[in-house]
């Protein structure tokens, strides 16, 4: 009997060091919640471009044709246009001024095109005047007709000038080839929509010594890029000025 009794007090005194060992071994609660990591920080390249911490600027290409000034580009919505109209001034001398004020005398609100191409008197030889109602993207007053499309979708260009009688200078028909591509480029006027105002009316003009076709084919090739196209037309033209002159 003591046998046993001490056998069952050696077993207990076992059990009871392994359940402490046990409790010993278990880990202590965590009572702060879970440990999230945090991954380190990608290290920057340094080759990578840095933000400028300005908007990316406005979508705002420049005209392929170069030299195009900066008053040839309207700072309001353009409007619909659909013909560039081309007229002469029938007038040996003048100028967009002279023009404007002539005009306002029969009673325009302002000059009736869009812009005026000088032969060296009131302005410099080809230079390129641009009327008030262009920056305005302003309907023309320079083709007059029942519908008034050509007023109202038309761009105005006249050269100074009387080609019944004379020819356009050289740097005319550089400067109205020119701008015609930029026109015809830009509002997207096919070229059969360059057009004299004899094309829009009865009338003479842009009188019988220009060439509408001339400067529609030289425009389109410098639309495209074929820059010497207009000077071999101008030579040529040169060359039949020297032969043929026009003035009678």
């Amino acid at each position: 009997m003591a046998k046993t009794l001490v056998s069952v007090l050696v077993l207990v005194a076992l059990l009871a060091g392994c359940q402490q060992q046990a409790a010993e071994s278990l880990p202590l609660p965590n009572l702060n919640g879970p440990v999230v990591s945090t991954p380190p920080a990608p290290t920057p390249d340094p080759s990578a471009p840095k933000p400028s911490g300005k908007n990316p600027p406005a979508n705002n290409a420049r005209p392929r044709i170069a030299g195009i000034p900066d008053e040839w580009l309207p700072r309001v919505r353009a409007n619909d246009w659909k013909w560039i109209v081309i007229h002469h001034s029938a007038t040996p001398a003048g100028s967009a001024a002279q023009f404007d004020r002539s005009h306002r005398q029969k009673g325009w609100d302002e000059l009736g095109y869009h812009f005026v191409i000088g032969n060296g008197t009131g302005s410099r030889d080809g230079q390129i005047e641009v009327g008030s109602r262009w920056p305005k993207q302003k309907y023309g007053a320079h083709a007059k007709t029942p519908d008034n499309r050509f007023n109202d979708f038309g761009i105005g260009v006249c050269l100074v000038g009387d080609f019944d009688i004379d020819r356009p200078t050289a740097a005319q028909v550089r400067a109205v080839a020119k701008l015609a591509a930029y026109l015809m480029q830009t509002y997207h006027i096919p070229p059969n929509r360059v057009i004299g105002h004899c094309d829009a009316k009865p009338t003479d003009c842009p009188g019988r010594h220009f060439s509408v076709a001339q400067i529609r084919q030289l425009a389109t090739h410098l639309a495209i890029g074929e820059d010497d196209q207009i000077e071999n037309a101008v030579l040529r033209m040169a060359k039949l000025q020297t032969q043929q002159p026009a003035s009678h």
